[in-house]
């Protein structure tokens, strides 16, 4: 029923509502374009998702060295980190599970098919040639399919433009920590190119906390290539306006010391974890019949390989020995129709295999995953109005997977701005759904075929509001998210649909530019969780904080020195303790968190910077009985060419 009313609604969208003839909204446009919202180019300001963007200025004011560390002053977002770099790293978006974020980097998925829940590990994710970065939130598999529950972070890399530039940074510090970056960008004719390679090493510090008497340091290193290629073969050649090609290749390669477990006797100098990942995409661009029709045609592959190994230790008296293997591979094909000045009509449809397989040895114990394979195929339609003052856009979708069948998601985003008033109110609803993973569908031990997907519907409403010509921008957001057949365990530790959990709460945001030389992010999420199902009906779900607050500052002095400080504020979460059977709930205490970088311009090709992490060395928890940084300086220096 839902699935065709949805569909005569985006047939009939144009109609009901009718263009007006002046557009005041042209006149508060934001320089903010975003792309993930819509899968198509939106200003910011148009929308009525609740979407952010991480920009290169932002980027390199920073001086981060990994994505996940730009993404933990966003709003909506929580984060948790088992225990210092390349060490499993999460991101919950409001009050979903990590497997309940879609992330994507230059089009292709990165969401592990050999991991239990198609989660992703953040950990070795570094900031190598990214030009920006968008969080969309709420439930977007109308156009993403699986994974996108509760949101989609949508990683985009540097395009090369102009004259060839080179530039070589490198940075050391505190944990016998060193990193350099390489890169070389630009464009000749009809072809542009970008290339980033690194290397980071760290002796690092002990991943079971040193607060339960850990001292083995757990050290890391891993190798990065980034890189990305254009070549735009046709100019206004007769139907074809545009031809673009473009192929974009990421390769990492890393190990890493793991400790069994967090807190007492968690130390295991025998543990170690390595990992191979690669991601491949070529796409297809084509503008035809002067504007009308944009078509891409993309194919891209995804793989993640780990392993992991211990010895038998005085507190661990087995050995291990696992393997996980996974590979995806995806074709996709998005056609945009601008029907009018005011209508655009898309179309798109994706076909994708998943592939996975792994080995466990555990003492004399033997669990082997034969590689498995699951097909699904996706079909969507949007339909975006811009008319006056009024933007909407609504869509539906239909996934066919090749074991649980046919699911159906939808939604839509109408926007209103008020340019007397400067203000916009927004509202979004919208269905999505996840996909069993192939270790819950063919696990010989633990699988179950006859899963269906989790489902998710949920809705936010807010308004913003811009004064001092875009200047300031606030904003405040509810949202809601009812969470149905979650994947649980029978007595057997059988994978069955059967919990259920409901997040709700509030999220301010708000950019503002104090002076030409001096702006600011202030955010703050209010965040209430429920499970509502199995041995923890009624309590809050695990390390989500009830409150949380981010706080960036950005100035510029005399164009040479530029400065940055961050505070992050995470209020009282419950975790468990999984060194101990049965686990029990624990409480980990609030934290406030400061952190401050700077970088001064020597020269107009040299660059000094440094940043001191954890600045008035707080003591803290974001997984209980893991260790995090102290203290921490680092410095470093970019040559650009």
């Amino acid at each position: 029923m839902f699935k065709r009313f949805f569909i005569l609604m985006i047939l009939f969208f144009p109609i009901l509502i009718c263009p007006q003839t002046k557009d005041s909204l042209k006149n508060y446009q934001l320089r903010d374009v975003v792309i993930t919202a819509t899968r198509t180019e939106n200003p910011l300001k148009d929308l009525a998702n609740s979407i952010s963007l991480i920009d290169s200025a932002e980027i390199s004011a920073r001086n981060k060295l990994v994505v996940f560390d730009l993404l933990k002053e966003e709003y909506g977002i929580n984060y948790t980190s088992q225990g210092g770099a390349n060490k499993l790293a999460s991101i919950y978006i409001r009050g979903g599970n990590a497997n309940h974020t879609l992330i994507l980097v230059d089009g292709v998925e990165l969401n592990m098919t050999n991991d239990p829940g198609n989660s992703y590990d953040f950990s070795f994710l570094p900031t190598d040639n990214v030009e920006r970065i968008e969080v969309l939130r709420g439930p977007q598999s109308t156009l993403y399919g699986s994974n996108a529950m509760a949101g989609v972070i949508n990683i985009i890399t540097q395009k090369g433009y102009g004259s060839p530039k080179f530039s070589l940074s490198a940075e050391g510090g505190s944990y016998g920590t060193y990193r350099g970056l390489a890169d070389v960008s630009g464009s000749y004719d009809v072809f542009n190119y970008s290339v980033a390679v690194s290397r980071f090493k760290t002796t690092g510090f002990s991943s079971a906390s040193s607060n339960y008497g850990n001292t083995e340091k757990d050290g890391s290193d891993n190798y990065n290539l980034t890189s990305r290629f254009g070549l735009n073969v046709l100019q206004n050649s007769g139907v074809i306006d545009n031809l673009d090609f473009n192929l974009f290749y990421r390769f990492s390669k890393g190990s890493s010391a793991y400790d069994q477990w967090g807190g007492l006797h968690g130390d295991d100098p025998t543990y170690v974890f390595n990992l191979q990942e690669s991601a491949l995409r070529g796409e297809a661009e084509a503008n035809m019949f002067n504007g009308f029709w944009k078509s891409t045609l993309g194919a891209s592959l995804f793989r993640n390989v780990r392993w992991y190994s211990f010895d038998s230790t005085t507190y661990n008296p087995y050995s291990s020995n696992s393997l996980y293997d996974g590979n995806k591979i995806k074709f996709d094909w998005q056609n945009n129709f601008q029907l009018t000045e005011w209508n655009l009509f898309t179309l798109g449809i994706e076909s994708q295999n998943e592939q996975a397989n792994s080995d466990y040895y555990y003492g004399s114990y033997l669990s082997q995953f034969p590689s498995n394979t699951a097909y699904t195929t996706g079909v969507y339609l949007q339909d975006q109005i811009k008319t006056g003052n009024l933007f909407a856009a609504i869509g539906v979708r239909t996934d066919k997977h090749n074991l649980f069948g046919t699911v159906t998601t939808y939604s839509i985003a109408p926007a209103y701005f008020i340019p007397e008033t400067g203000t916009k109110v927004k509202f979004t609803f919208g269905t999505a759904f996840h996909s069993p993973s192939l270790f819950d569908l063919f696990d010989p031990a633990f699988g179950n075929t006859a899963l269906k997907p989790e489902k998710n519907t949920g809705w936010d409403a807010g308004m913003e509001q811009y004064l001092d010509n875009n200047k300031v921008a606030v904003g405040i957001t509810y949202f809601s998210n009812q969470f149905e057949n979650l994947f649980g365990y029978d007595s057997n530790y059988r994978t069955i649909n059967i919990d259920k959990a409901e997040t709700h709460g509030v999220e301010f945001y708000s950019t503002v530019e104090v002076t030409a030389n001096t702006k600011f992010k202030l955010n703050y999420t209010f965040l209430k969780s429920n499970e509502l199902s199995g041995p923890d009906q009624g309590l809050p779900l695990l390390r989500r904080p009830e409150g949380k607050l981010g706080f960036v500052l950005f100035n510029t002095f005399g164009n040479k020195l530029n400065t940055t400080f961050e505070l992050d504020y995470v209020s009282t979460r419950y975790d468990d303790n999984f060194s101990s059977y049965p686990t029990v709930r624990v409480t980990l205490k609030p934290y406030t968190l400061v952190n401050v970088s700077a970088s001064y311009t020597l020269f107009s090709y040299l660059d000094f910077y440094g940043r001191i992490d954890n600045l008035f060395n707080t003591a803290y928890e974001e997984i209980y009985g893991y260790g995090v940084p102290a203290l921490s300086g680092y410095l470093g220096f970019k040559l650009v060419l």
